[in-house]
């Protein structure tokens, strides 16, 4: 389950409570858009956190824009020190997903892999891959 900065803005105790609950009952949590809004390292501490992801604004812009990489990296860094996952969104070049490997990023999502597909041919998808 993604959570956004947003909803953990609006009220953070509340979240973090029904957050509890739900991983009692196997449910993982994914921080969508990471340090995009008014992210708070303190929440990463306190939340039960499985996957940070890396926005797509920092992944378009990669392999051009040095601070967009260095972003990147540190999410990552910061990902693997605190033994979360992290998935890289908007992926839509192999250099961008070569980029990300290389970097220590395993999860990807984005067009270079497929566009959004139907039920049935997401099924057919995942058969042939």
């Amino acid at each position: 389950m993604e959570l956004t900065e947003s909803l953990l803005l609006k009220n953070a105790d509340d979240v973090f409570a029904k957050m509890v609950a739900l991983k009692a009952r196997g449910v993982d949590f994914s921080l969508d858009d990471f340090g995009t809004g008014y992210s708070s390292l303190s929440y990463l501490k306190r939340l039960s956190l499985d996957q940070l992801k890396i926005n797509q604004s920092f992944v378009c812009d990669v392999l051009t824009v040095a601070s967009d990489a260095a972003i990147a990296r540190a999410v990552i860094a910061l990902g693997k020190s605190l033994g979360l996952g992290v998935i890289a969104e908007g992926v839509e070049t192999l250099g961008q997903r070569n980029f990300l490997a290389k970097n220590g990023c395993a999860a990807y999502r984005g067009y270079f892999f497929s566009r959004p597909l139907p039920l049935r041919e997401f099924e057919a998808f995942v058969c042939r891959h």
